[in-house]
């Protein structure tokens, strides 16, 4: 007799929270491992990681600024999922919509701020779901599985914009690798005075709210989820699935273009190489947390905007990296995953013929 491990589903639904909370314990745990191997003290680190940006209006505001583009990303990536379109490139489509909206940034210098404003998101959406169209052809006419077309996307963008910005758009005035400053009357106004809130927050959340509201109580929503769980059994039905798969990966190409023009019209006011910190990756790791639910994305997103100003925080206290805040939400995610795992599946020893 041979003995093997087996999985057997089913679990009391009392260990769902236990396991989440033991992958938060596994996670500080690891964490605090880390942060003593760069020579940093555990428990003042995760005080400035988690308790300090709350602290104070700066801290907090800040946080919020962080979250913002995770937002947008998280968005975009959970609509996609939930339909069983598996994006990988809100990262390439948010460079994209950089692009458009500062295209449109540095040519609107006459417009007035109401029709600025509109025209540079609206240009930041259109791009970025354009540049989800190829990949979302690609899966829905021939097959081609959207998760490497869509990763592949990525730094393709980022290198349209570095030659964009060593050649036609350079800086004018400095001469550096950067765009010239976007017109005034395309920058998005700040919507808390005296922080760098802008109005790309509200735009998100609103974002937020209309696809929780459309997944979850419109007969489309229906359709799209229905798609997702079993596109065989939807296509049995009569549902349309290529096309129910089409229009999402544009809409969420486009959720993700829309919080590139945020970046650009909110914070940086020009097109920079390091305009996205990989906001897009990250997108995928704050859709998959919130267990794709729009709500909890936008729960995460503000979490990680907390972590991402601690971490900074702890560094210049500390004299410990400040990735470290990256660390954490990277192992965040996997012992959730696998928190997940054993939730829905319980291990147990068995005992087999040779």
């Amino acid at each position: 007799m041979k003995p093997r491990f087996a999985l057997r589903s089913s679990m009391p639904w009392w260990r769902g929270p236990a396991l989440i909370a033991a992958a938060a314990i596994v996670t500080f745990l690891l964490s605090a491992i880390v942060v003593r191997w760069a020579g940093g003290a555990p428990i003042p680190a995760f005080r400035y990681m988690f308790i300090s940006p709350l602290q104070t209006k700066f801290g907090f505001t800040e946080s919020i600024l962080s979250a913002t583009p995770l937002v947008f990303t998280g968005a975009a990536v959970t609509i996609a999922f939930r339909a069983g379109y598996w994006n990988i490139g809100a990262e390439g489509q948010l460079l994209a919509g950089t692009i458009g909206a500062t295209w449109i940034g540095i040519h609107a210098e006459s417009l007035p701020a109401i029709i600025g404003v509109p025209l540079i998101l609206l240009a930041g959406m259109i791009c970025g779901a354009l540049w989800a169209l190829v990949p979302a052809l690609l899966r829905t006419r021939l097959g081609i599985d959207e998760v490497v077309t869509t990763l592949l996307l990525n730094p393709i963008a980022l290198l349209i914009i570095s030659g964009l910005l060593n050649g036609p758009w350079r800086n004018s005035e400095t001469g550096f690798p950067d765009s010239d400053v976007i017109s005034k009357s395309t920058q998005l106004p700040i919507i808390w005075p005296g922080t760098r809130v802008h109005l790309g927050l509200a735009v998100g959340v609103i974002i937020i709210a209309l696809c929780w509201w459309y997944v979850g109580k419109m007969a489309g929503g229906l359709k799209l989820r229905a798609v997702g769980m079993s596109p065989g059994a939807a296509r049995i039905a009569g549902l349309p699935v290529e096309r129910t798969l089409l229009v999402t990966a544009l809409v969420s190409g486009g959720i993700a273009g829309l919080g590139g023009s945020s970046e650009v019209a909110g914070v940086a006011h020009q097109l920079t190489t390091g305009i996205s910190s990989g906001f897009g990756y990250t997108g995928v790791i704050v859709a998959t947390l919130a267990a794709l639910s729009f709500i909890g994305s936008l729960c995460i997103a503000l979490l990680f905007g907390v972590i991402t100003v601690g971490s900074f925080s702890a560094s210049r206290a500390l004299q410990i990296p400040s990735t470290i805040g990256e660390f954490v939400q990277s192992v965040l995610l996997l012992t959730v995953v696998a928190a997940l795992v054993i939730q829905k599946y319980r291990v147990v020893w068995t005992r087999g013929k040779k």
